[in-house]
């Protein structure tokens, strides 16, 4: 496929004689669209940016498509990667993870396959700016199928689009699935997609056995930005026969697991490096551990480094500490993500009982203006016990503990 085609499949004017780049930031889905086929057409760098970022966030992407860089890290050819979507990557901190039309096209044909579909219709409630809300667009627009944004806010409330006829497919995150289940007659109108996919974090084992019981069509999956969404998934049918695990790889996909337990993958929808930078071909080795099951299903088993993933969002626990430290709050803050039945993980803040506390007021001003509300703590707990090395190292596993015993294993109250 090439660039004018999927211009051309998104509905886009003809292509611009002049190419130039193009940034879209926008929770509206109709104007995202319009923004998104427009700089497909330009013919330039397309940079997707999440409107939810604070200041700290905003920071970092400016520095990114700085067009200096570019004289630092010549393209291959005038027409690589042009897409850039915002990851958190392995750290949490942003990062601009590179796609184009054979990327996208590849991740959208493995998916169509994989679902043994000829079209993809879906309904959509992630937002565009997420490599899962685009790429449910997207499945519809290179198959020929239909796309209904829909807000989030009107499914919870109720509010469900007319009975769609045919393979429609919905994405949701854990913690709105966990939701839904809790209304019978939104599980109704789940049980009528040809799938529901679950991604976006890590699922726990009630959730998927409260889905099962109810008979839902639902399809763990595994995925990133830098895959371009899915490249692994259970089939409904898999899910509802007792299978677990987030399933086989795409057809587009293969995946490997290494000496140490890191998932390696590989495949066409591989995302060509973080920009400015470009990645060797070849196979990529993430952040996560897994494991292959007997029939080839992957198993996510956490991560090798500190990252918290809230809500299917990734937090950097260090860009964190760094805001609190900057707000004048406590000399010594640790930040850790305790585990969550709604959201997975939650982001709670960590400092030495006896220490002097800072102005509520000033460090709730500091994270609400320089860190997306998904970074932002939930919870502040003074520990009795700063586990620190007389090497002043902090032990981040101990004190993982430690606050998993004071908060006493209840849900950390919502700021």
């Amino acid at each position: 496929m090439e660039r004018v085609d999927l211009a051309r499949l998104l509905g886009a004017a003809t292509a611009s004689r002049r190419p130039h780049d193009v940034t879209i930031s926008t929770t509206e889905p109709a104007d995202f669209m319009a923004q998104f086929a427009a700089g497909v057409a330009a013919g330039g760098t397309v940079f997707v940016a999440d409107p939810r970022w604070g200041a700290s966030e905003r920071l970092q992407f400016s520095a990114l498509i700085n067009p200096e860089l570019r004289t630092q890290n010549p393209e291959p050819t005038l027409s690589a990667a042009w897409l850039c979507l915002p990851t958190g990557g392995s750290s949490g901190a942003v990062r601009l993870a590179r796609h184009d039309q054979d990327t996208v096209a590849a991740a959208v044909q493995g998916c169509r396959r994989h679902f043994e579909v000829e079209r993809v219709n879906a309904v959509g409630v992630l937002p565009l700016h997420h490599v899962s809300g685009l790429m449910a667009w997207l499945r519809c627009a290179l198959t020929g199928g239909r796309y209904l944004p829909w807000a989030w806010a009107d499914l919870e409330a109720g509010r469900w689009p007319e009975a769609p006829v045919g393979d429609w497919f919905l994405s949701l995150v854990p913690t709105q699935l966990q939701r839904l289940l809790d209304q019978p007659a939104a599980v109704d109108r789940l049980r009528r997609f040809r799938a529901v996919l679950l991604g976006g974090g890590p699922s726990w084992p009630d959730l998927l056995d409260r889905a099962a019981a109810a008979r839902l069509p639902l399809a763990p999956g595994y995925g990133m930005t830098e895959t371009a969404a899915m490249i692994a998934a259970l089939r409904p049918e898999e899910f509802l026969a007792g299978r677990r695990g987030c399933g086989p790889a795409l057809p587009h996909g293969r995946i490997a697991i290494g000496a140490d337990g890191g998932i390696e993958l590989a495949g066409d929808s591989l995302f060509r490096g973080y920009h400015p930078a470009w990645r060797p071909a070849g196979p990529w080795l993430t952040a996560d551990l897994g494991r292959l099951d007997e029939h080839g299903g992957l198993h996510w088993l956490g991560r090798r480094d500190a990252t918290i993933i809230t809500g299917g969002e990734k937090v950097d626990p260090g860009e964190v500490e760094a805001v609190l430290r900057s707000a004048g709050a406590w000399a010594d803050v640790a930040v850790v993500g305790l585990p969550d039945a709604e959201w997975g993980e939650v982001v709670v803040a960590c400092h030495p009982a006896g220490a002097a506390a800072p102005d509520p007021a000033a460090v709730a001003a500091a994270v609400a203006a320089r860190l997306a509300p998904h970074k932002r703590p939930k919870r502040y707990l003074a520990l009795a016990r700063w586990p620190r090395s007389p090497q002043g190292k902090l032990n981040r596993a101990e004190l993982r503990a430690l606050a998993q015993a004071a908060a006493g294993g209840v849900r950390p109250d919502a700021v």
